[in-house]
């Protein structure tokens, strides 16, 4: 479809691009609409392209450039010398050395130019040299913080989903230079692309201010050119920066987003792209990639530090630049996108890719193999259906609505608390005043980290754990074994039937954080288990680093739990230490890191061993005569948890998974795992302590070991006959128990002494009239044992019970003052800063009558919920705790920096490979990648 009215000016740039310029030559040369002029500038080549250009065009064709020359300095100096056509509208045509047009690529983009006669600058569908099906860009635009954005998914192949119609043409904000065909009066006009700009973005520039002009940029779909894009994936030497182009890219995408902005968006956008690239050197930084932070805070840094570059630039794009403004800005990057980046880093971050590149992408990024198929957030299509669509959420969102139809029934109205929790009171900043004082356990520390996250809410963080127990236990197993097992189905089984263990409803029940915490962890210390032992060199020693700092912090809620460990840690050494080179480092490096970053608080132990048995939270004993077969069937006993024939169904596959031939190891140390678990449970329990944790252990062994072997109940199903019966048998029989489980929690309701209907132990009155230092006394009688809580100010934050050791003199004299025997009973409790007595309902007759007796105490109110009495004689506030000494307060400073090392160390640091230096050459006729 030839026609006259046009007359076409290719102009080739090359620069080192010998093994592509071959085929890009024969490709213009062979264009079905032939240009009237063809132009060719060699960037001072060391290969044959001069040479090549020469052989196509001629001589007197061919201009030569210095070798530091840019893309928009060499195009330039060709418009300087070329004389305007004589006749038809002029068009300059623009080609990489390294991009091959479609045969027909140039008729099609002058045909879409007549169609609309405001199409300046036109440009082809770009698809990749290599993999030519897969798609490069088809148009550009740009956020606010100039990333640089395509619109296509990672390796997404062209299949015609981007060609909105028959014709093809979309409107964009930009096109890419590598093929990109423009009207010469616009070239003239706007003074074509801004030799500044040597390398990358200068399309952007160009485009942008052909929009603000009124003009269109189109990209025209059914014309199509095959790209290499050697500067940006490093396939060849760049002469005109010696800068990385990955800070190329960064430093000129700022600066074409300041020099084009009106000013106030100008402003805005300098604050925010100082704030976000600031953040982002953090996260490289953490990610351990220093060379990608360099390149971003240099980049920054080379746009802020030279005004009078910005203000020049600004100077020259004056005219239309305010005016125009409204005809750009709905082309950015919609706002959905940047929440879509979010999750993109946080995926990247969790996967070991590091931060994204501000730069935004020039190609289609491809996927590593371990983020490819079904991951949470990793399938095509919005947000919401990438997050949603994952099976682990959808498990997670079900078992929400579990936990929320077994609490419904819960009353409310007043602090949550009950069983092991103390009523929680009090905000983050308490919290952390409460650890500065230096004789916390450190599990405090954790907690008020926590609280800060939401919004300083103690509550908050406490209900999330808590009662949000199941739901974030199976969402943890869920991606814990993402890379364990394979099999999707198998997995949500595990999380299901692991979330809904008679251990995590019974720590729900009765109101154990330190076990809900432990609960949660457990997956991921499988995970990272797995990794220690199977893999080798740096992910090994991550791994390593990140289960320590796991451990260290369950070891804070549940001791316990370190012991437990410690043997498994010992025993893998043993076995696995001869095997896999680096394991017994790693193991100890795990093992290590708790003592580290606990010390000295683990020290106190070995003055009173039995505390190992205890956890965060108010002493709750457990029944010493727990039946063999609720261990058996991995039920603690208590309030909260199910029938013991409940986890019948899991016990029985269990056992059907020994009698597979594969897995025989892995299915083996299961067992091993789950017989050890359930021996602790035995003597822990015999000790009166509770044996969730260890019974959660061996849970845990059980359900790897029988999931991993769940595969071949799919290849059952699939032979049909008598084995898909069987298949579908041993289904039913492994989805009975989390099915049993949720009905009965849900029938039955999450009774136990958890509730969020406890009153403040603290009387409002004594709160108010007490002076600091002063105390209230709170007695409770129960069953003829009489137990004392003393309260300063407030009532006690969760965490200071467990530091509050019984002070002899103290407990003598509340038995004293309650058995009324009189003497200096009361004398002694106001020498310690008593000044107030309460007794919350139910008030006992006999407490009651001993209080009015005492003279020393004199009745300020008796009613059904609470009795409250007050000193008469002087009280004695006790002196304020000494200050933390030099070596206290020095312990916590190292303390906060070794957690942050072995944050550090722990953190996904897998550097982003490089794009390797790969090229065609012809080879007998054919192309041979190099």
């Amino acid at each position: 479809m030839q026609t006259p009215v046009h007359s076409v000016t290719a102009i080739v740039v090359a620069h080192d691009g010998a093994r592509w310029l071959r085929e890009t030559l024969s490709a213009v040369l062979g264009q079905t609409y032939r240009p009237d002029r063809v132009v060719g500038v060699d960037n001072g080549s060391r290969d044959d392209s001069a040479k090549l250009l020469t052989q196509a065009f001629g001589p007197n064709a061919v201009v030569s450039m210095p070798r530091s020359t840019g893309f928009a300095e060499a195009v330039h100096d060709v418009m300087r010398r070329l004389p305007p056509a004589v006749q038809g509208t002029e068009w300059i045509w623009l080609i990489h050395d390294d991009c091959a047009p479609d045969p027909r690529a140039l008729e099609t983009l002058l045909w879409a130019a007549d169609q609309d006669q405001k199409a300046v600058i036109l440009g082809p569908k770009l698809r990749d040299w290599l993999d030519r099906k897969l798609l490069l860009e088809i148009g550009v635009t740009v956020a606010r913080s100039g990333r640089r954005e395509t619109g296509l998914e990672p390796r997404e192949y062209d299949q015609g989903q981007h060609d909105h119609d028959t014709s093809g043409i979309r409107d964009v904000l930009s096109v890419s230079t590598a093929g990109m065909l423009i009207r010469r009066d616009v070239w003239d006009e706007l003074s074509g692309l801004d030799p500044k700009l040597p390398l990358f973005r200068d399309d952007l520039d160009f485009c942008w201010r052909a929009r603000a002009a009124g003009h269109r940029v189109l990209a025209v779909t059914s014309a199509m050119a095959y790209h290499a894009e050697a500067s940006s994936r490093r396939r060849r030497r760049i002469a005109a920066s010696d800068d990385h182009p990955r800070r190329l890219a960064r430093r000129y995408a700022l600066f074409v987003i300041m020099i084009n902005l009106p000013f106030l968006a100008m402003l805005w956008s300098m604050l925010r792209n100082t704030f976000g690239s600031l953040l982002r050197t953090v996260l490289f930084l953490l990610a351990k990639q220093p060379a990608h932070a360099l390149d971003e805070i240099v980049a920054l840094g080379s746009v802020l530090f030279h005004p009078g570059k910005l203000r020049r630039a600004r100077k020259a794009r004056k005219r239309n630049r305010k005016q125009g403004y409204a005809l750009v800005k709905p082309l950015f990057t919609p706002p959905s996108a940047a929440i879509r980046r979010i999750f993109d880093m946080i995926r990247g971050q969790l996967a070991g890719a590091g931060p994204m590149d501000s730069a935004g992408r020039h190609h289609a990024v491809s996927a590593s193999p371990e983020e490819e198929g079904e991951e949470l957030l990793n399938d095509d299509g919005s947000v919401l259906r990438r997050v949603f669509g994952n099976p682990g959420v959808r498990l997670c969102l079900l078992l929400t609505a579990v936990t929320v139809a077994a609490h419904w029934r819960m009353a409310t109205g007043g602090l949550l608390g009950g069983g092991a929790l103390v009523p929680v009171v009090g905000g983050a900043s308490d919290l952390w005043d409460l650890y500065l004082e230096g004789e916390q356990a450190p599990y405090v520390a954790v907690l008020a980290a926590l609280s800060t996250l939401f919004f300083g809410k103690i509550w908050l963080a406490v209900a999330v754990l808590l009662l949000g127990c199941v739901p974030l236990a199976g969402f943890s197993a869920y991606a814990a074994t993402r890379r364990i097992i394979p099999y999707v189905p198998a997995r949500v089984w595990l999380a299901a039937t692991y979330a809904l263990l008679p251990v995590a409803t019974g720590v729900v029940a009765e109101g154990r954080l330190g076990s809900a915490v432990v609960i949660v962890l457990l997956p991921a210390y499988a995970s990272l288990a797995t990794r220690v032992l199977s893999d080798e060199g740096r992910p090994a020693r991550r791994a390593a680093w990140g289960l320590g700092l796991l451990l260290a912090v369950g070891t804070a809620f549940v001791p316990l739990l370190y012991g437990f460990v410690f043997v498994l840690g010992a025993l893998a050494a043993l076995s696995f230490g001869g095997v896999r080179r680096g394991v017994g480092v790693s193991l100890a490096i795990s093992l290590a890191v708790p003592i580290l970053l606990l010390f000295p608080w683990l020290a106190t132990f070995a003055a009173n061993p039995t505390r190992i048995l205890q956890e965060a939270g108010l002493p709750l004993p457990a029944d010493p005569r727990l039946p063999p077969e609720a261990l058996l069937t991995l039920n603690p006993g208590g309030p909260g948890t199910p029938p013991l024939w409940t986890t019948a169904g899991l016990l029985a596959v269990a056992l059907g998974a020994l009698l597979l031939r594969r897995h025989q190891l892995i299915v083996a140390v299961g067992w091993g795992v789950a017989i050890f678990g359930v021996l602790v449970a035995t003597v822990v329990s015999r000790l009166s302590a509770w044996p969730g944790v260890p019974l959660a252990f061996a849970a845990t062994g059980l359900l790897v070991c029988t999931a991993l072997a769940a595969h071949r109940v799919a290849e059952f199903r699939k032979a049909g006959g008598w084995r898909r019966f069987g298949a579908l048998l041993i289904s039913l029989v492994a989805f009975a128990t989390p099915l049993a489980a949720a009905g009965l929690w849900i029938y039955v309701g999450a009774r136990g002494p958890l509730t969020w209907n406890i009153r403040d132990p603290l009387p409002s009155l004594a709160a108010v009239k007490s002076a600091d230092g002063e105390g209230t006394l709170v007695l409770r009688s129960s069953g003829g044992a009489l137990s004392y809580t003393l309260l300063r100010g407030r009532s006690l934050l969760i965490g200071e019970s467990d530091a509050a050791a019984a002070d002899r003199e103290v407990t003598a004299a509340v038995a004293g003052l309650a058995s009324g025997r009189g003497g200096q009973d009361a004398t002694a409790l106001a020498a310690r800063g008593v000044l107030f007595v309460t007794v919350p309902a139910p008030i006992d007759p006999l407490l009651r009558r001993a209080l009015d007796s005492e003279p020393a105490l004199t009745r300020v109110i008796l009613s059904k919920s609470l009795g409250l009495w007050r000193m008469v004689i002087p009280v004695a506030p006790p002196a304020p705790p000494p200050p933390l000494d030099s070596f206290q307060r020095g312990w916590l400073w190292a303390q906060g920096g070794l957690v942050v090392l072995v944050l550090i160390l722990a953190a996904p640091g897998a550097r982003p490979a490089e794009p390797e230096v790969q090229f065609e050459e012809q080879v007998a006729g054919e192309r041979v990648l190099v």
